[in-house]
């Protein structure tokens, strides 16, 4: 075994080629393929690309929508029988699902990353079935790390709460964009510099917070002075009925339809 196999090079699969590459992957030990015909693979240098890959690689990463898995499986049992190990970023596939298809034996880590990967900035939660090694499972880690930090569960039910929190996360600050210009603007702001403004204090709030070692609490408590403006609107923001109920119906709304999907 030797060429890492990446199905599907679309937006997240893309991103993690190009983390790769940039980590030092040799692009000789890369093969893409793209199942649907319609679709060209991004064209990287010294990157092969082939939907007829004959030796058994040593990971078989799964990026392709979901809804395509059921297409790609078959042809890739192959590597499954030969000892290959499947990585799959598809939400709502579950260890049980790919054993169904490549059958129990088959060596699978099933991992949720989220849409920051695109600029390597994400975070993804895996969990590997019982025949994955722990040194099979330090190499699917190096691969996820480069686009972000990863970390793993045991209890693959896990996954569908962090699906709610990080996986659909990223959507949740957008609205949360959204939602800080919509009120900026009703204030009297233009709807552009409202957006402007929502769009630098989001995406800087969120550099203080990874740059930092304090926590987000405390971050809070930093730019909050008693009396003052930000106190008056954290009174509305916290209340019994502020931002925290909102979330935990959102969440356990995301967590449940996750369960649903996964069947």
């Amino acid at each position: 075994m030797s060429k890492l196999l990446l199905v599907g090079c679309g937006k997240m699969g893309g991103a993690m080629l190009e983390g790769w590459l940039a980590r030092g992957l040799a692009a000789s030990d890369v093969v893409v393929a793209e199942p649907a015909e319609a679709l060209r693979p991004k064209k990287v240098k010294g990157v092969a690309s082939s939907s007829e890959v004959k030796e058994a690689p040593e990971i078989v990463v799964l990026a392709v929508k979901p809804q395509s898995m059921d297409g790609v499986l078959p042809d890739l049992k192959r590597f499954a029988d030969k000892g290959s190990v499947f990585l799959s970023i598809a939400a709502g596939k579950t260890l049980k699902y790919f054993a169904g298809h490549l059958g129990a034996s088959a060596k699978v880590v099933r991992a949720m990353p989220n849409t920051p990967a695109a600029v390597r900035q994400g975070i993804t939660v895996s969990t590997a079935s019982k025949t994955v090694s722990e040194a099979e499972k330090k190499r699917c880690h190096e691969l996820l790390e480069a686009v972000g930090q990863s970390l793993w569960v045991d209890d693959e039910a896990l996954i569908d709460h962090v699906t709610a929190l990080s996986g659909s996360g990223p959507a949740y600050v957008f609205l949360l964009v959204e939602a800080m210009a919509a009120a900026g603007a009703k204030l009297g702001l233009t709807p552009e510099m409202a957006m402007q403004l929502a769009r630098a204090t989001v995406a800087g709030s969120g550099e203080l917070l990874k740059r930092s070692s304090e926590p987000a609490s405390q971050l809070r408590v930093n730019v909050t002075s008693p009396g003052g403006t930000t106190a008056e609107a954290l009174k509305v923001l916290m209340a019994n009925d502020g931002i925290q109920p909102v979330f935990d119906k959102a969440l356990a709304a995301a967590s449940r339809r996750s369960k649903e999907l996964a069947g």
